[in-house]
């Protein structure tokens, strides 16, 4: 549910956003109007699909998924249930934004900029750290459900979340939250400083398309924050991609604070953001 709700709080696309999702849904025939596409795509492909289906392939190669879910949002549910060879396909899409396919004629390179959302449960029984669970799974178990998610794949991921169970009490409550609306604009707030922020760049328009030289750059921080980040990258064992990826998020962290710098807090919410890199995670 959360998942399907995120389209709703992305900032609006620009033009050229636009053009190139329009593009794409018309070169994979999949244009259900004329017109320029206004909606950020939301794909939500079955556990089933196969590698060509996910990356695009064929004698004349067509868009997959990824590049169907260009500047939008690919949900994959139940991530330990698709098929491993599936998944490590999209180790270098999620890298360099875009796919190429060659074939023994030609070479064919699709957008693929999309923002990858996955779910999983830990546990093959569905419960998981849950005292009042009928029944649970032994951390051994656990563990060879979660290996079904490669290491360098999780790596590629910047935000690791785990959801408790919510109570009855929170379940029925009346209250309503904050309206995705209201959230959206923070988020378009966040997006158009960094668009003013990368405007004299050519291929660069928000922070998780930053490169190395440029975190270096946007990412400078005081010597409290080096010391907090050092501290988690020993303890956690954390990879280089992690290290940038961490710097990342912590800049978006600071831009919806409309702060100009990246501070110890953005920081330590980042490394938050880490859960699967923790050690004794399973308990």
């Amino acid at each position: 549910m959360l998942a399907k709700r995120l389209p709703s709080i992305l900032p609006p696309m620009t033009l050229r956003e636009a053009l190139e999702t329009t593009k794409i849904h018309s070169v994979a025939g999949k244009l259900k109007e004329v017109g320029l596409m206004n909606q950020r795509p939301f794909r939500s492909p079955h556990h089933t699909i196969s590698n060509v289906a996910l990356v695009g392939g064929g004698s004349y190669p067509q868009p997959g998924e990824i590049s169907m879910a260009h500047n939008g949002v690919l949900f994959l549910d139940e991530l330990p249930e698709f098929k491993r060879d599936v998944l490590e396909v999209m180790r270098q899409p999620l890298e360099d934004r875009e796919v190429t396919i060659s074939r023994a004629k030609f070479t064919v390179t699709y957008p693929s900029s999309f923002m990858l959302v996955a779910s999983m449960n830990p546990s093959p029984s569905g419960f998981f750290n849950d005292p009042d669970a009928p029944q649970t799974s032994s951390p051994h178990e656990m563990q060879r459900y979660l290996s079904k998610i490669s290491g360098p794949l999780l790596d590629r991921i910047d935000i690791h979340i785990e959801v408790t169970p919510v109570p009855f009490e929170k379940l029925s409550d009346d209250r309503k939250a904050e309206a995705s609306v209201d959230i959206r604009k923070r988020v378009t707030a966040a997006r158009e400083l960094q668009s003013t922020r990368f405007e004299n760049m050519e291929n660069i328009h928000y922070n998780a398309q930053m490169n190395t030289k440029h975190i270096r750059e946007y990412c400078a921080l005081d010597d409290t924050s080096k010391q907090l980040l050092k501290t988690a990258m020993e303890r956690l064992n954390l990879s280089a991609r992690a290290y940038d990826r961490i710097l990342k998020v912590a800049r978006t962290i600071a831009d919806l604070d409309a702060a100009p710098t990246v501070v110890s807090s953005h920081i330590a919410e980042a490394i938050q953001y880490r859960s699967l890199d923790r050690d004794g995670w399973l308990g």
